[in-house]
């Protein structure tokens, strides 16, 4: 029988109709009952569920807001929930991982997970991170209505066009970008002048479908220099602020 956690949400429902529903994944019924008493204590909606068919049959029914996903189910490999639902959705991901998971956190991050929680852990650092990411998620989605009615973007004598996805340069050619460096250009072109941290470029990335993950970051922009900057060792477009981030220096136009 599926453990959803009914009554618990329908209250919710009533008394805040508007809250944020959280949709809690895992196999131990007393971590399912805990997050449901703890979050719908603090003005949230919260189903809980123990498998993955359960998550699709909630998410099929009910607009969610957030998943917190333990990334060690009974009979099931997490990591492929989490890579489902980044395929098919921007949905903020909270996993939940043993102490000594490291790999696995690792792993989580990489497929798109956007914050990760050790087990045992505090139901008030839960609450506060689940905050965090939904904050961010909506700041996400605000940026993400502006970006849409971008068309292109000019520095210099280059033109990103979003729409074709395509990288014109000062002769007019087209220069090949990967996903990621498309991405990480796009999301550099969306704050000029602006430095933003590596996690700022790596929600801005997410924006235009970016394959772009922590650990490869400065790799990609290396590469990205090597295809825009006249001498890359000393570059004129994407300056590094030591210790912090990377800043787009060129002034930028916008064609909507």
């Amino acid at each position: 029988m599926f453990d959803f956690a009914v009554h618990t949400a329908a209250s919710m429902h009533t008394a805040f109709p508007l809250a944020p529903h959280v949709l809690a994944v895992d196999d131990d019924p007393a971590i399912r009952q805990l997050v449901s008493d703890y979050l719908t204590g603090n003005e949230l909606r919260v189903t809980t569920v123990a498998s993955g068919a359960e998550l699709t049959a909630v998410m099929e029914r009910d607009t969610i807001d957030l998943v917190l996903l333990d990334l060690r189910l009974q009979g099931e490999d997490g990591m492929q929930i989490a890579r489902r639902l980044r395929e098919s959705s921007a949905i903020p991901i909270l996993m939940l991982t043993g102490r000594a998971d490291e790999a696995d956190r690792v792993m989580g991050l990489e497929l798109g997970a956007d914050d990760y929680l050790t087990k045992p852990f505090s139901p008030r650092e839960l609450l506060a991170r689940i905050r965090a990411l939904l904050r961010r998620a909506k700041t996400q989605a605000s940026v993400a209505d502006e970006i849409a009615k971008v068309r292109a973007y000019r520095f210099g004598n280059w033109e990103l066009n979003l729409g074709l996805r395509k990288l014109k340069g000062p002769d007019g050619r087209s220069v090949g970008l990967t996903n990621g460096e498309f991405s990480l250009l796009a999301a550099f072109l969306s704050a000029p002048q602006r430095i933003l941290t590596r996690d700022q470029l790596l929600d801005l990335s997410r924006l235009h479908n970016a394959e772009v993950y922590d650990r490869s970051i400065d790799v990609q922009i290396l590469r990205l220099r090597r295809k825009i900057e006249v001498d890359s060792s000393d570059p004129q477009y994407i300056r590094t602020e030591r210790g912090v981030g990377y800043v787009f220096v060129t002034p930028v136009e916008v064609v909507r």
